[in-house]
This record gives structure tokens, C-alpha cells and sequence, in this order.
């Protein structure tokens, strides 16, 4: 079956997912934003890559984060850029997602990135618009959030760059969060020799063992010599029902604390995608600490969202 992520020629069409993406184009976008990274040092911060292209930031989901950094990450590479907040547009007087993306289809924008709440919406957006117009996907349910992934993967990379020689652990609400089915996916295709998922029973997909990670219970077992410790959000507008005694219980058993990370190897980083329940999944000695590269993951993730647009861009085969 065709990878609706790829042109004829293989090259990136949209970025809808990780899954089912190459090696080759996964370490092409890791490259490019290696090159992006020196722009925000500069005096003029911009490059000219995306003048005269309008980019559409459409979020049917609130992220703050997110947004603002494909924001800056399109205006960086000179775009015209669209802010739609769903929430007080004509989706609330009952307009279909179809609707809305035909009226900017109509003010001939050139890319649209997508947060919904639903999983495949981005992907359903791609299949409807016309050949040239390139799709992101910021974020679908609990599905995917591809340049999240791909922002960890790249500051894992700049920390710890023999990739082939690492031990990662994910930590916490696995079962609702895309940003880890994303980084799994990501550090799997790369090569990674072990990932770990540390989390309790009730957070964990059924079957998780299939995306090629070991699983572990107990917070000390599973941070033993790791090299890097990625933490997740509690992700409680996702969640149904009761599936935690409660949040100080939760941070008692896998919030990351300094004696816990002291399990893992002495030079190893710590990471969250943001934004952080301070003394739920983190300390703030940790969030704060040396060892923390949170704030890094932010910087990077502008990088990594002006390469995706601008291979996006580059690749004008249908």
C-alpha cells in the first residue's frame, strides 16, 4: 500500500506520522535542522526559503508551545502565517472540518499544520486537499505527534550523539500520550538498541511490547544505567476514568526525583515535551537541575520545525 506520507519518487509529502517513514528521510530532517540551529543566533533571523508560501497553523486543540514554535518556525524561513483558533471560528457555529480548510484551500495557502483532538484528522485532511498543498500534523488524539518525536530524537542526538550505543527510558502515561508512539517510533527506526517504557499498568497500551520496547513496573528497575530519561506528561484531559489512586501516589512511585535519577548513568540528560506538573512527574531539583536539557528541547524544536517545512516545501512532487 502507498505511504500517503510520500511521494511517487519517496520523498516527504506530508509529515503525518513516524511510523512507516524511512531511516534515510528521518535522518534527513535530523540533518537539515542541524543547519537551522545557527539562525537564531543571528542578527537577522530569517532565511528565504518559504517567501511567498502562506502556512496555515489550524488547531482544533489548544497548545500554546506548539503553535508558537511552527510560528516562529514558518516566519524564520519568511512565510506568510495564518493563526486559526478554531474555538471562536466558524467551527463553533457548526462549519465541518472540511469546510474550513476549503475556504484557506480558497485563500491559497500552501501548508497547513494540524493539532485535533481526533486521531486521523490529519491524515484525512491530506487525503482531501490538492496535490501541492503539504500537511503537518501537530499533534491527532492519541496518535501521533511526529515533530515532537523528531525535536526529542534531535536533542538526544546532540547530547549523546553515538545513537547505536544508547539505553532511553519513557516514563509515565504512555497509553495517552502520541508524543511517545512518535519517539518510539523514531528511536526504533535509528537504531536505538533499547527502550524502555517505565510506567504502571493502567497507562500502558495493551500489547506495548509490539513497538519493539521492554517493559518495567518499578521506577528503580527500569532507570537502572540508562542514558536518558524522557518523561511524560500526565495526560488527564485524555484520560477515562479513575486510572490513578492519585497524584502524590503517582509522583511517589514515578515521579523523577535526584535520588531516582541517580540510578541512571551519572552523565545521563533528562527530558519532558512539556508542559510540566511540577511534583507530580518531576521535582523541580531535576526540572531545574544540571542534567535537565527541557529548556534545550524547546530552542531545537524550532530547528526541526523549519527543516520539516522547508523539505516539505523543497519537494514539489506529487
Amino acid at each position: 500500500m502507498n505511504n500517503p506520507q510520500l511521494t511517487k519518487n519517496g520523498e516527504l509529502k506530508h509529515l503525518l506520522s513516524i511510523e512507516g517513514l524511512p531511516k534515510a528521510i528521518l535522518n534527513q530532517i535530523l540533518d537539515t535542522a542541524e543547519s537551522f540551529v545557527g539562525v537564531a543566533e543571528r542578527e537577522v533571523k530569517k532565511v528565504p526559503l518559504l517567501r511567498g508560501k502562506t502556512v496555515c497553523n489550524i488547531f482544533f486543540e489548544n497548545s500554546t508551545r506548539t503553535r508558537t514554535t511552527f510560528e516562529i518556525a514558518a516566519k524564520r524561513l519568511s512565510a506568510d502565517v495564518i493563526n486559526l483558533n478554531v474555538n471562536t471560528s466558524s467551527q463553533s457555529k457548526g462549519e465541518t472540518i472540511l469546510d474550513t480548510v476549503d475556504n484557506l484551500i480558497a485563500m491559497h495557502a500552501d501548508m497547513f499544520v494540524i493539532r485535533h483532538a481526533q486521531s486521523g484528522a490529519a491524515h484525512f485532511i491530506a487525503r482531501h486537499v490538492a496535490p501541492h498543498i503539504r500537511v503537518i500534523n501537530a499533534g491527532d488524539g492519541r496518535h501521533a505527534h511526529p515533530t515532537q518525536g523528531l525535536l526529542d530524537v534531535f536533542t538526544i542526538r546532540r547530547y549523546k550523539p553515538d545513537m547505536h550505543n544508547l539505553r532511553i527510558a519513557i516514563v509515565g502515561d504512555v497509553l495517552h500520550s502520541r508524543v511517545a508512539r512518535s519517539e518510539i517510533h523514531a528511536l526504533t527506526t535509528l537504531g536505538v538498541p533499547e527502550v524502555r517504557v517505565i510506567a504502571p499498568k493502567t497507562l500502558l497500551p495493551h500489547d506495548v511490547e509490539r513497538l519493539g520496547v521492554q517493559v518495567y513496573h518499578d521506577m528503580n528497575a527500569g532507570l537502572k544505567d540508562v542514558d536518558v530519561v524522557m518523561m511524560l506528561r500526565l495526560q488527564n484531559e485524555r484520560m477515562n476514568g479513575a486510572l490513578l489512586p492519585s497524584a502524590q501516589e503517582y509522583f511517589k512511585c514515578y515521579g523523577l526525583t535526584q535520588e531516582k535519577l541517580a540510578l541512571a548513568k551519572p552523565d545521563a540528560i533528562v527530558m519532558h515535551p512539556g508542559p510540566m506538573n511540577r511534583g507530580v512527574e518531576i521535582d523541580s531539583a531535576v526540572a531545574d537541575g544540571a542534567q535537565s536539557v527541557i529548556l534545550p528541547q524547546v530552542t531545537y524544536g524550532i530547528a526541526v520545525r523549519m527543516a520539516v517545512m522547508s523539505i516539505l516545501a523543497g519537494n514539489t512532487e506529487e
